[in-house]
């Protein structure tokens, strides 16, 4: 005890540092958010522009706004939430293709943050700046060589991800808005993709199995209104967009859509082991995961033994998650993604075994990347690597629990402020040096000397090579020659329709093999007989093909009239003897015009 006659010393004085409070928090965390986003555009994403896919949701968004009706007026082998969610793009005040692009970096990132703090059960406000640094370096790698850009897979991960977090925090707090805003994100998945199909069958099971809402299950007239009420919250956007089709006479036209795309199966993510032989890097990560089950289940008769066993399994198993991100060198077409998603499939067993439950929340992350996988294009969780690498590493860290990444001891706080640090830096170097060399579609940063902006105000910024540019230049010289109220640009030119702001009389913006669905032949070329009768109408074809720009290659000044056009399915040849206006050529587009 303090002697009475002694004056306490500064030490005993001094108040407690103060902890920053939730505002400052809040703010901090919306601060890096915000900046990640727009730095990663201004750094990555506006270096590289094709014509095709990377206006596609935008020209589909367009359309809605326009207040053309989904599957009636337009044909879509997808539902077409992801166009009403990106009519958001248009109200930024800034170039349209740069806002789109540093939302659409956005919406990873808030999809990452989310599945971070579902895995974790850790609120984002009480974060350190460890945990945000890898959070922060998995958005980078889940967009790894990707194009930042309008996209319906990227819209899915977000809207389930954040869908799964709500619901979890609802339920686990007893609140009904996070609850039923999760459930609500749910449905909105389900109709931007149907491979999102699975994200509210899994919301309906956690709705009913978990057990928050189990209580007085078939007994209480509360718990039937409560569940209810959710389930009309699950269904609500579901139900409005097939009424609102409905009532435009478009349901059957829209069944006939959704279900005439090829399907996708998910098969070479499943088969990949079957498909890869075992690599070193897969026999060790199965090793070291086998050891640190063997550690942790049998920790006190192994003793120091078994401390050392899960040390050394534990860095083994981090150290080749590590590897296999950096052996990826972030290419899309490879396996390195599948590769984590098994990586992740086998932690989620180890953790069960040795906290003998089942980690439901990363279950829903391994669902994910499996959904993800159900694609035409990227058939592999490429887009989800960063968050099955860390939802592995916080698996594996604690033996206990995932959320042990980042305890009170100051050493450990340092030693994770360390990891993340490096993880973030190694992101940065690997997303630059790929970009840098080969962008999506285009070239590497090198060769991309010119500014779309020159073109159109709403692609300043974006930067692409010599002869993207001088065709992007061409379809508006063309589009001014010959003016006209209705104006399509054949067949691989979505991003036209809101760069120019031209109204596309046709049903699809890109009629690409597998988009032509259901009846879209017989309406293309319908439409193209309406055109004659209507006038006042431009189709221009084009006859350089996309293999073409994206390498850069020189395109003519000029073509004859009857230069072959491009041309998949026989529709755009079929449209062009169909139309009866004037023949004209315009740089390297053959064209249809009336006045």
């Amino acid at each position: 005890m303090r002697p009475a006659n002694r004056e306490p010393d500064a030490a005993e004085t001094a108040a407690p540092p103060r902890k920053p409070g939730r505002r400052t928090r809040f703010l901090l965390h919306a601060a890096w958010v915000a900046l990640l986003a727009i730095g990663t555009e201004l750094g990555i994403g506006r270096f590289g522009f094709h014509p095709s896919d990377q206006g596609f949701i935008l020209a589909q968004s367009w359309r809605l706004l326009h207040g053309e009706i989904p599957h009636s007026d337009a044909i879509s082998a997808r539902p077409l939430a992801s166009a009403l969610l990106h009519g958001i793009d248009f109200l930024i005040p800034a170039p349209l293709f740069a806002a789109s692009g540093a939302l659409s970096m956005l919406e990873i990132i808030l999809g990452t943050i989310a599945l971070t703090a579902l895995v974790t059960r850790r609120p984002v406000l009480t974060w350190g700046p460890g945990l945000t640094l890898l959070v922060a370096a998995a958005a980078l790698i889940n967009l790894n060589s990707f194009p930042l850009m309008a996209w319906h897979t990227v819209d899915g991960i977000m809207l389930t991800a954040c869908g799964a977090w709500a619901l979890d925090a609802g339920l686990r707090s007893g609140r009904a808005w996070p609850r039923r805003t999760g459930l609500f994100l749910f449905g909105v998945a389900v109709f931007v993709k149907q491979s999102f199909a699975l994200a509210a069958v899994l919301g309906a099971l956690w709705l009913l199995l978990h057990p928050a809402t189990r209580e007085g299950a078939l007994r209480t007239a509360r718990w039937w209104r409560r569940t209810v009420a959710d389930l009309l919250w699950l269904g609500a956007f579901p139900l409005a967009y097939v009424a609102v089709v409905a009532l435009d006479g478009g349901f059957g036209p829209m069944v006939d859509q959704l279900t005439g795309g090829l399907p996708a199966y998910g098969e070479k993510l499943l088969t990949y082991w079957l498909a890869q032989p075992p690599t070193r890097s897969l026999l060790v990560f199965t090793a070291a995961v086998a050891m640190l089950v063997v550690a942790r289940v049998w920790r006190e008769k192994l003793g120091v033994a078994g401390l050392l066993a899960d040390r050394l399994g534990l860095f083994a198993a981090v150290a080749v998650v590590g590897w296999t991100v950096v052996n990826g060198r972030f290419v899309g077409a490879t396996h390195w993604a599948d590769l984590l998603w098994w990586a992740l499939a086998a932690a989620i067993l180890a953790n069960g075994l040795v906290r003998r439950r089942v980690p439901w929340p990363s279950l829903l992350v391994l669902a994910l990347g499996f959904m993800i996988s159900l694609s035409w294009g990227q058939d592999t969780p490429t887009l989800l690597a960063g968050s099955l690498a860390l939802t592995t590493t916080l698996l594996l860290i604690d033996g206990v629990s995932p959320a042990g990444i980042e305890r009170r001891a100051s050493v450990q706080r340092v030693g994770t402020i360390a990891v993340g640090l490096v993880a973030i830096l190694l992101a940065g170097v690997l997303m630059g040096v790929r970009h840098g060399q080969s962008n999506y579609l285009d070239l590497g940063r090198d060769k991309l000397t010119k500014d779309l902006g020159e073109v159109t105000p709403t692609m300043r910024g974006i930067r692409t090579n010599p002869s993207t540019f001088r065709y992007i230049e061409q379809i508006r010289d063309c589009t001014r020659r010959f003016p006209a109220e209705k104006v399509a640009v054949l067949p691989d030119n979505p991003f036209a329709y809101p760069a120019f702001q031209l109204r596309n009389p046709f049903p699809l913006e890109w009629p690409l093999l597998l988009e032509v669905v259901a009846d879209a032949p017989q309406r293309m070329i319908g439409t193209a007989e309406a055109l004659n009768r209507q006038g006042s109408y431009l189709v221009l074809f084009q006859t350089v093909r996309p293999e073409t720009l994206a390498a850069g290659e020189p395109i003519p000044a000029q073509v004859n009239a009857d230069t072959p056009i491009v041309d998949y399915l026989g529709i755009e040849n079929g449209i062009k003897a169909t139309l009866t206006g004037e023949t004209v050529t315009c740089g390297s587009f053959v064209g249809k015009w009336a006045r």
